[in-house]
């Protein structure tokens, strides 16, 4: 038996359709459309581990995993041919960018070394933000939202803003960017950190919210992190708006 080579697969989808990146015994995943196709076309079982989960609904637009094979001929011709003959049988909402030989110990999720989403939020009616925005009727104050975004900058556990009963061995996460942006129409809510929690970027947006609403002081937002209870924070947005942006690795696979 041939030795397997160990790749990188770059990806976007559009998680409408999804119940999030992650196998799952009773839904449809795009891990289970993706290893699908890979094994079709490579004509071997194929099994992919990505970079995360991204939770039901939630849209990514630069998505990494790693797979093994034997079967794919190298050069770039015939990498190109291999990407288009897996995107001509993968649904519209997924889509291949790049694969990538990489060493055999490299791994998508563990050596991922900076994860970077965007929440997109919009005011007026739009039919084609639907689906990729939340529409939201009045606009918060974006200098309140920054200051309690400072704060949460300055903390590292973040148990107030994940999933109950997740099976993670620590709530800590450095995060080295939190910060919205004004858009035309919207706003933007960007926040990189080394690892998310389940939920973390939709709860701290919907705590974040409720202080562009003034219904608590930005001091609040210490006061919640420190409480370690989720319930203490905001209500979970929309997954609509939630893109995962950028996965960095140290060296670029």
């Amino acid at each position: 038996m041939a030795n397997k080579q160990r790749y990188f697969i770059e990806l976007s989808y559009d998680g409408t359709n999804y119940h999030g990146w992650q196998l799952q015994p009773n839904a449809i995943g795009v891990q289970e459309v993706l290893n699908k196709a890979l094994s079709t076309i490579l004509r071997e079982p194929i099994e992919t581990l990505g970079c995360g989960r991204t939770d039901t609904g939630v849209h990514a637009k630069e998505f990494f995993a790693h797979f093994d094979s034997e079967s794919i001929v190298h050069g770039p011709s015939s990498m190109v041919n291999n990407i288009r003959s897996i995107n001509s049988i993968l649904p519209h909402d997924i889509a291949i960018k790049n694969i990538i030989p990489v060493h055999a110990d490299v791994h998508a999720r563990f050596d991922a070394t900076l994860r970077s989403y965007q929440y997109h939020i919009h005011f007026n009616k739009d039919p084609f933000k639907h689906g990729y925005s939340w529409l939201l009727r009045d606009e918060p104050d974006l200098e309140l939202m920054n200051q309690a975004a400072k704060i949460i900058m300055e903390h590292t556990d973040f148990s107030c803003f994940s999933k109950s009963n997740t099976q993670v061995k620590t709530n800590n996460c450095k995060i080295s960017r939190a910060e919205w942006v004004k858009t035309d129409g919207g706003i933007v809510f960007h926040i990189s950190a080394d690892r998310f929690l389940r939920n973390m970027v939709r709860a701290i947006v919907g705590t974040l919210i409720m202080v562009g609403k003034k219904e608590i002081e930005p001091a609040a937002v210490r006061d919640i992190i420190e409480s370690k209870n989720r319930s203490n924070a905001g209500t979970s947005v929309p997954a609509c708006g939630l893109y995962l942006t950028e996965v960095q690795y140290p060296l670029a696979p």
